[in-house]
């Protein structure tokens, strides 16, 4: 991996030292830099896994990704870092309505750093996470709210706190998963007619004391502690600025673009129509 080129991305200037600091430091400044983003999938392009096809999307070529791009391209940051890893899969229970069990569609990282065992996942945006110590009960902080991890007998509930009220994350087990696992995980959400990523555009990216959230037109500014702000995009033009100038992201340059992000205004069109 090209890990200079992946510190100028993200603007780190610390060294490899495999410390809890670092690697918080490492998140922190990920999770700044690197958006949170579907665009391949709602333009029915590829997601590749392969670490070339990575770091030419997300140093290279100044893009973002989901979970399982995100993650990947992490787990090899740490792996330079000479950090013990192995990938884990969770179902995101996050605004989850469906009767059935939730699928597996989440990747994270479980790491060893200075001995112990940390929940490590820059993938999952709904609430930037640094570093998460692997126990039960506790209550830890990060830079955008405070996370628990709660332990039943056979998996762990990854739990926000938001407005002083637990929200489940997602819930996971220990069982190692491997680069043939996330192919087949990865197909569905970015392949079938029916993956939230196939019809909608998501976005996020976390910053200093707030983050951006996107879905289709609409985009919240989430501030730590505060108020939520929310605004209606009101054309191509404007959420394309938007993706560009708060998200960070250099947009592909093909025209199919405006077509797939026009579809967005044409269905909040019929609805007032209707």
């Amino acid at each position: 991996m090209d890990i200079d080129a992946y510190f100028h991305r993200i603007g780190y200037n610390g060294d490899l030292a495999p410390t809890l600091e670092n690697i918080t430091n490492l998140v922190i400044r990920h999770t700044h830099s690197i958006a949170f983003e579907n665009l391949n999938p709602l333009l029915g392009w590829p997601v590749a896994l392969d670490l070339p096809s990575l770091e030419q999307k997300l140093i290279h070529e100044g893009r973002g990704g989901y979970c399982f791009e995100q993650n990947t391209l992490f787990r090899q940051v740490l792996g330079a870092m000479g950090v013990p890893v192995k990938t884990l899969a969770a179902r995101v229970l996050w605004n989850w309505e469906g009767e059935e069990v939730a699928p597996r569609s989440h990747m994270l990282i479980l790491a060893e750093i200075e001995g112990e065992a940390y929940l490590v996942d820059v993938g999952f945006r709904v609430q930037a996470l640094t570093p998460l110590r692997l126990v039960s009960g506790l209550e830890q902080p990060t830079p955008h709210g405070a996370c628990r991890l709660l332990q039943t007998r056979e998996h762990y509930t990854l739990q926000l706190k938001i407005r002083d009220t637990w929200r489940d994350a997602y819930r996971f087990d220990l069982s190692e998963h491997f680069s043939t696992d996330y192919e087949v995980y990865n197909w569905y959400t970015s392949t079938h007619p029916d993956s939230l990523f196939t019809k909608n555009l998501v976005g996020s990216l976390a910053m200093p004391g707030y983050h951006y959230s996107l879905l289709n037109n609409q985009l919240a500014t989430h501030h730590v502690g505060g108020p939520s702000e929310k605004q209606t995009l009101a054309d191509v033009d404007q959420l394309k600025q938007t993706l560009t100038e708060k998200f960070g992201i250099r947009l592909p340059e093909t025209p199919q673009l405006d077509e797939v992000l026009g579809q967005f205004f044409q269905r909040a069109g019929n609805a007032v129509s209707a």
